[in-house]
């Protein structure tokens, strides 16, 4: 007669090869390996403060780009757009454009529009709403936290922790980052805002301060290199980065200098053709973060949505390329709180959490050995491969352990313990009630397996949700505590129920002395 499978004993000896296989290569430093936190390895802590107010200006400055741009395109004359904090006002020229402006006006959600009729003339005013203002900071905090992760990721960096904190601000960990250069940028990479514009140049007046070009619609801002030298551009801007979709490096043909390449959208490639269409002979300046990187006169009508920007060397070029990349910062940043983590606090942590590992590891190895004989050392074996297992598992999906999730380990190691000796105390119990040890084994799992399941899996939700809303390090500490859970509810449960089923089809003798009961 065929024997039945042992599918628990299956599923163990898999854990355990997998466990083993992954763990090996990260203890030598080979791939898949588990990063090490800031706490670890030392590195770079940044508090960065975000300016909500900008981004509602912004957004309000993009509304009064598309204002004119479809004014432009729908034929409806406008005249005094006038750009404010949180709202925007112009001068329909024509009464009976009114409804046709009201219809293209309906595509702006979360605003308040008033209109004021005046000799033959309709006076628009455009003003975010209470609610949409803030939502506004809301998104831009959102979307900084986003933009940094994807801009730090670009950059090459290892397991980079960008976190929110309070309403306002965001919590930068980079691991790893020790020298002054790789520093300063990364400051740069992140505080940039890489917010492009592109503006036509005002080559009809000359004013001498920001007030006198405010009378024109213009606005006054410096040039890159020169910042003595100030640029006269006509407002709102043509367009702006929200509408690139790619970035590249390269050099220009004629001068071999460092160069970003940007393609733009749909929307951004058809605004770009139309204006340098339509103002052949004049100058467009290309802005970013405030500063006029160049304005090169337009020769010609620009298809295909593509332009240039040419920069001064190439790490600049690079640091700039992935921040238009990866979108521009909604809003700026500021850093508010910078701190250095030296590699040899990470080192002293590492080896006082090795001690308190191991040493917890051997005694909890010793006394269930010990005390709970030969159920015990199965039991050692279980815990063995939970710690292959959590290892593996985070060199695999290349989670970070930081110290709070070393202490994590060694709680896991207490709770995968505590549910062999639950079961044991089981088996124990019905080997008292007189019944064979084959029935009191399965009995004793069975027994045992609701208060196992209930104390696991609050655990669990109590893991996840520290996940969720906690910080860096609690977040540490969450991982590998749910790492640990899931990897113990397969070895000392699955796992020793197996070697017991092993042992018993096997023929073994099994007594109430392996249980560490005195006959």
């Amino acid at each position: 007669m065929m024997k039945k499978l042992n599918y628990r004993l299956v599923i163990f000896i898999l854990a355990t090869i997998f466990g083993i296989a992954f763990t090996i290569p990260s203890f030598l430093g080979k791939n898949p390996k588990v990063n090490l936190g800031l706490d670890l390895q030392g590195g770079m802590y940044l508090v960065l403060g975000v300016k909500g107010e900008e981004a509602v200006k912004n957004k309000i400055k993009t509304m009064a780009s598309t204002i004119k741009y479809i004014s432009q395109k729908k034929e409806l004359f406008i005249d005094k757009l006038k750009i404010q904090a949180d709202k925007l006002s112009f001068e329909l020229i024509d009464k009976d454009d009114a409804p046709k402006m009201d219809k293209e006006l309906k595509q702006f959600k979360g605003v308040k529009i008033t209109k004021k009729p005046q000799n033959g003339s309709v006076i628009y005013e455009i003003s975010l709403t209470p609610k949409a203002i803030q939502q506004t900071k809301e998104d831009a905090l959102k979307q900084a936290i986003q933009t940094i992760r994807s801009r730090l990721d670009a950059f090459g960096l290892a397991e980079p922790s960008v976190t929110q904190q309070g309403k306002d601000k965001i919590v930068v960990e980079l691991p790893g980052i020790k020298t002054e250069k790789e520093k300063r940028n990364i400051k740069k990479l992140i505080s940039s805002a890489a917010h492009l514009e592109l503006y036509l140049v005002d080559e009809e007046h000359r004013v001498t301060n920001p007030k006198e070009a405010a009378k024109y619609g213009d606005i006054m801002l410096p040039d890159k290199d020169n910042p003595k030298r100030m640029w006269l551009l006509k407002t709102p801007p043509v367009l702006d980065g929200s509408m690139i979709t790619d970035a590249t490096v390269g050099f220009t043909q004629k001068t071999n200098q460092p160069a970003i390449f940007f393609t733009l959208n749909s929307q951004g490639a058809a605004i770009f053709g139309d204006v340098t269409g339509k103002n052949v002979g004049k100058r467009l300046a290309i802005v970013v973060d405030n500063r006029v990187y160049s304005a090169p006169t337009i020769q010609e009508r620009i298809g295909g949505g593509s332009g240039q920007i040419t920069v001064g060397s190439t790490d600049e070029a690079h640091i700039l390329a992935i921040a238009l990349r990866s979108g521009s910062l909604p809003a700026p940043v500021v850093l508010l709180e910078q701190r250095s983590v030296g590699a040899s606090l990470g080192a002293d942590s590492i080896r006082k959490s090795m001690i308190a590992l191991i040493s917890g590891f051997v005694i909890v190895v010793i006394f269930m050995a010990w005390y709970y004989n030969l159920s015990g050392i199965i039991a050692d074996i279980a815990l063995v491969t939970n710690l292959f297992l959590i290892i593996a598992i985070m060199a695999l999906f290349g989670a970070t352990l930081t110290l709070p999730g070393m202490a994590g380990i060694v709680l896991t190691v207490g709770m995968a313990v505590d549910a062999n000796v639950i079961i044991n105390e089981r088996i124990r119990e019905l080997i008292r009630e007189g019944k064979p040890i084959k029935q009191a084994i399965e009995g004793g799992y069975q027994n045992a397996m609701s208060a196992i399941l209930d104390a696991n899996i609050t655990t669990l939700i109590a893991a996840i949700a520290l996940f969720a809303y906690g910080t860096g390090t609690i977040k540490g500490f969450a991982v590998t505590m749910a790492i640990g859970i899931l990897a113990s509810m397969l070895t000392a449960i699955l796992g020793t129920h197996g070697i017991w089923q092993y042992l018993i089809d096997s023929g073994k003798k099994i007594t109430p002395k392996h249980f560490g009961m005195k006959v």
